[in-house]
């Protein structure tokens, strides 16, 4: 899947995340609602972390860059290093590791981690890095045609903006873990979902995704998870911008209906 519809899909299963959280009698008040979907939302960009003309290479200009060039470095000499028998041979890192379900595990926990341990400011650091992601993501064209300076200015207040909403008695950063020392702890949720989201996304393509590597599966490791062949389209067809994108809207819509229980 391309950008705009992986970040899409993101924002729209933590919405979903919270019409479920509200029908179990947990609902989320809306700071964290609000702000998980933008996370999430970016979040659903990283795991092409490993491809240097991805959305997220430009999004912080030569930074980010370095680090796809890194990472695909990182994700190459896994595959090399944990393939079977039935593993292909590869040449670059793109859709192997940064696609698997323990990576975004991984990824959730260390950001879980750094902002209970990190304080304020490192949760502002998480909240702007992903809310330029979901900017890229989800206002691609603007974002595109504007200056990255004026992304990350917007980034930069939104996340300021949003943090001091959270920070309101109530208002979220306490949401599922109460406890003294908790605080913040859910906000590793939304980035493995948005993680784990982009690459359901992309098993739906015609190239399959590893999700459930270092699982292995007959003779192969980096078994390319997938519906059956038919049902597969190509990144950026008709598929996933006419039919995809529409239920991405519905269902995000619906489900916010749900998180905030407008109609009970």
């Amino acid at each position: 899947m391309m950008g705009p519809a992986h970040s899409l899909s993101g924002a729209a299963a933590w919405l979903g995340a919270g019409a479920i959280a509200a029908g179990l009698g947990d609902p989320m008040p809306w700071p964290t609602l609000v702000v998980g979907a933008l996370i999430c939302s970016g979040a659903a960009l990283a795991p092409d972390l490993d491809h240097q003309a991805a959305t997220i290479s430009r999004a912080f200009g030569p930074l980010s860059r370095l680090a796809c060039k890194l990472i695909d470095v990182l994700a190459h000499a896994t595959y090399k290093a944990t393939r079977k028998p039935g593993d292909s041979r590869r040449s670059g890192g793109h859709r192997t590791l940064t696609h698997t379900w323990l990576w975004a595990v991984l990824l959730g926990v260390g950001f879980s981690a750094l902002a209970v341990y990190g304080g304020r400011w490192a949760v502002l650091l998480i909240l702007f890095v992903h809310m330029v992601l979901a900017v890229e993501g989800l206002f691609w064209r603007q974002a595109r045609t504007s200056s990255d300076v004026l992304v990350w200015l917007l980034a930069a207040t939104s996340a300021w903006l949003l943090a001091d909403a959270l920070d309101d008695p109530g208002n979220g950063k306490a949401w599922l873990f109460t406890e003294p020392g908790q605080h913040y702890m859910w906000i590793g949720l939304p980035i493995v979902l948005g993680a784990l989201v982009h690459c359901v996304g992309d098993a739906l393509t015609v190239s399959g995704c590893p999700i459930l590597w270092p699982i292995p599966i007959g003779r192969r490791r980096w078994y390319p998870l997938g519906p059956p062949k038919f049902m597969r389209f190509r990144a950026g067809s008709w598929v996933e911008i006419k039919i995809l994108t529409p239920v991405f809207f519905v269902v995000g819509g619906a489900s916010a209906v749900g998180a905030l229980g407008l109609f009970t």
